[in-house]
């Protein structure tokens, strides 16, 4: 008789993952299967589908060659149950196992699923991270306010990245002044690298094809790393051609580049394909070696022991109910717009089909073009999430939604921000150059073809002011409000009404 079922879940594709580590390879029998349930409950991204499926079925075929029993259940298989409990209940009746054991899932839905299920279902703390579940708790005790900043030095003192004794290197934890420099003429670096898909890839794209044809997003050309050797060797592609520059320009947006210096490489961490430390430890090692400078390590290293872990901390200390907050009360439907519909704002029409085609935009499309416009359209929060959720590939419920619904919505009240990450259109002509190809002229505030970002930012100042007027790091843009002619602020006021209209009555806009 198996003693137990070991399920690998498709964001957990590493072989040191804790329930492998707890698994006896003699008795126990490691399962794998793509199911229904989690490949439709958003309308993932095609390329993400195929992503996760293929890295699941080079991962079985791995832990085989390891010496491990796994049994694996593709989506076409007749037998498939539909879903993850469906298939622990199949596959204990067919081996006569009587327990399973899982790593902890990265979202409360599925955590909810398996903490129900007849049989027990052992859930295994997900040690892949810097920080554990309570030594996040432990930090935020008495914090009137939970910063990342200063979760960010704990995690540098803790792993000693980028330290010299107990002292930040260079002098400061921070180079973030070094690092928002606008869109440069001309970028030097063919993106991140490209794999051909193999015969085992082939067929997964195959079968995404036929079964999530409708979905948004583009599945070919397909050049996603899907094992461990590849994603390592996008790695090191990135630290010796990128990572040089990513600092400079990692806020920079341009027309006619979608990847700039990006590592695109999260997509490969969040399933399990690269560890943080070592991501991390090569950045800190070209360093070291001269071969890239401070602000651009030091950048994207918070960017993982920093940012990563913290929103991880934050979506797992706020309980299940987070990723339906909406502390503004925005009820506006997410626009067609988002799924590639017409529009003549040249940022949404770049960032939404760089989406469609790659499953990927950089951190400043997504919080200050699609998140920006979102949140001063008042748009549903929930919608905003479930679209960021099913769009990249990079996408996970404890580290989408902190993102969304914290950092980019506000929709958790001050959780994650201090201040709502809103903008006029003058941040966005500042760091690109969408705005010279736009239909909308950036420079004009008021009347026809004036930016819609220009008015909403005032518009959404104006309709929360009771929220955000005492804000200290918003008065000085109430004080400028308060100035303005009335007659000017109610033009601004009835324009971005109207736009709001043409938006909501699905009009191009």
């Amino acid at each position: 008789m198996v003693s137990r079922l070991v399920l690998i879940l498709g964001d957990q594709v590493s072989p040191d993952i804790a329930a492998l580590r707890e698994a006896d390879k003699g008795t126990d029998i490691v399962m794998m299967a793509e199911v229904a349930d989690e490949a439709s409950y958003v309308g993932h991204h095609p390329k993400k589908i195929a992503f996760i499926f293929a890295a699941m079925r080079k991962f079985a075929a791995r832990l085989e060659g390891d010496g491990w029993k796994v049994v694996y259940t593709k989506l076409d298989d007749p037998k498939n149950a539909g879903s993850i409990p469906g298939e622990i209940l199949r596959r204990a009746e067919e081996f006569g196992a009587q327990e399973a054991l899982v790593t902890r899932p990265g979202e409360w839905r599925l955590i909810g699923l398996l903490g129900d299920m007849p049989i027990p279902v052992h859930q295994l703390e997900d040690d892949r991270f810097i920080c554990s579940e309570s030594e996040f708790q432990s930090w935020t005790a008495g914090r009137k306010s939970l910063r990342m900043e200063y979760f960010y030095r704990e995690m540098r003192r803790k792993t000693g990245l980028l330290m010299e004794g107990d002292k930040p290197a260079g002098g400061q934890w921070n180079f973030d002044h070094e690092n928002r420099k606008p869109a440069p003429d001309e970028v030097h670096h063919s993106g991140p690298m490209q794999f051909t898909p193999d015969e085992g890839v082939e067929e997964v794209l195959d079968l995404v094809e036929a079964r999530f044809a409708d979905n948004f997003g583009q599945l070919r050309p397909f050049h996603f790393a899907t094992d461990q050797d590849q994603a390592r060797r996008a790695l090191s592609y990135f630290i010796k051609h990128a990572l040089p520059r990513f600092g400079d320009y990692q806020d920079a947006m341009l027309n006619d580049n979608k990847f700039l210096y990006h590592a695109v490489i999260s997509p490969y961490l969040n399933a399990g394909l690269l560890g943080p430390l070592e991501i991390c430890q090569a950045a800190e090692e070209a360093w070291k070696n001269g071969d890239a400078p401070l602000n651009a390590v030091e950048g994207f290293i918070r960017q993982i022991i920093g940012w990563r872990e913290y929103v991880r901390g934050i979506y797992f200390l706020e309980g299940p109910d987070y990723p339906r907050r909406n502390a503004l009360n925005h009820q506006r439907k997410l626009p067609a717009l988002y799924w590639g519909a017409e529009t003549k704002m040249n940022c949404l029409s770049k960032a939404v089909a760089q989406t469609r085609d790659e499953a990927y935009a950089h951190h400043i499309q997504r919080l200050m073009v699609t998140g920006n416009f979102a949140l001063l359209a008042g748009i549903d929060p929930h919608e905003v999430h479930e679209w960021y959720l099913a769009v990249y590939a990079d996408a996970y419920e404890w580290v989408e939604a902190p993102n969304t619904v914290g950092m980019s919505q506000f929709a958790d009240g001050g959780v994650v921000g201090s201040k709502p990450y809103v903008s006029s259109g003058n941040y966005i002509d500042r760091m690109s150059d969408y705005c010279k190809s736009c239909a909308y002229k950036v420079k004009k505030k008021t009347g026809q073809g004036a930016c819609p970002f220009n008015l909403l930012y005032w518009h959404f100042l104006n309709r929360h002011r009771d929220r955000f007027e005492n804000n200290p790091r918003m008065a000085n843009m109430y004080r400028t409000w308060d100035r303005m002619d009335e007659g000017r602020r109610d033009t601004v006021l009835a324009e971005a009404d109207d736009f709001l209209s043409c938006l909501s009555s699905g009009e191009t806009v």
